[in-house]
């Protein structure tokens, strides 16, 4: 069975930067991207940003464009997430994610989800 356990959430105060990590493990897959979504208080999971694992590609959404930068560990299976100069708009639950089939952002075509670190910014 695929677990993926994020971690690395936290209490940051705006303009600060907070880093997050991400690994995958068990069961038997091939990942083809991992993407990082959140999802705030009383709104939908929306998608941040996605890496192929091929080739390094990214995609980010642009509320997150030159703010945040994702990257593969040394660790297998692992990815993260570097926040800088978050906003209060940040404040989210944080959930990583494995695409085991086509490269994108869009949630469907991620298989497996963690359970989500918390990122609470305050201004």
């Amino acid at each position: 069975q695929v677990q993926v356990v994020e971690s690395g959430g936290g209490l940051v105060q705006a303009g600060e930067s907070l880093n997050l990590s991400c690994a995958a493990s068990g069961g038997t897959f091939k990942i083809y991207a991992m993407g990082w979504f959140r999802q705030a208080p009383g709104k939908e999971r929306e998608p941040v940003v996605a890496i192929n694992w091929n080739n390094g590609n990214t995609y980010y959404t642009d509320s997150v464009k030159g703010r945040f930068t994702v990257s593969r560990g040394n660790a297998k299976n692992t990815v993260y997430l570097h926040m800088n100069r978050v906003t209060p708009e940040d404040t989210a639950n944080y959930y990583c994610a494995v695409n085991t089939r086509v490269f994108g952002l869009e949630m469907g075509l991620y298989d497996y989800w963690g359970q989500g670190t918390q990122v609470t910014v305050s201004s």
